[in-house]
């Protein structure tokens, strides 16, 4: 176990928990449904171990989550999109300049 653990894997293990309570799960249904032990599973979810990512894409799907993988110079983009705009506009991120043709 690390000390001093990443504040990335503390804030992706918070997720990870948030996810398996609301679902309503316990350590040990999330571990067999990703295929791990249920003490591997716990040093994920408190942040005291890193996983491999497809370990990760297994707790994500065994929590009926999806995992993206994105190269960490485009993060900031991704990271715009899913923030809401400053203006009042509740428009979703992506939207069509382009009017639908009549009976479409």
């Amino acid at each position: 176990m690390l000390l001093n653990s990443d504040p990335l894997l503390k804030d992706l293990g918070l997720r990870l928990r948030k996810a398996r309570m609301a679902a309503g799960l316990s350590q040990e249904q999330v571990a067999q449904r990703a295929n791990i032990s249920r003490p591997r599973y716990r040093d994920i979810e408190t942040g005291a171990a890193a996983a491999r990512a497809t370990t990760l894409v297994n707790v994500a799907r065994a929590l009926g989550m999806e995992m993206m993988l994105i190269p960490q110079a485009t993060v900031p983009a991704v990271l715009s999109m899913l923030q809401p705009a400053d203006d009042d506009d509740d428009r979703p991120a992506f939207t069509s300049d382009v009017e639908p043709e009549e009976g479409r």
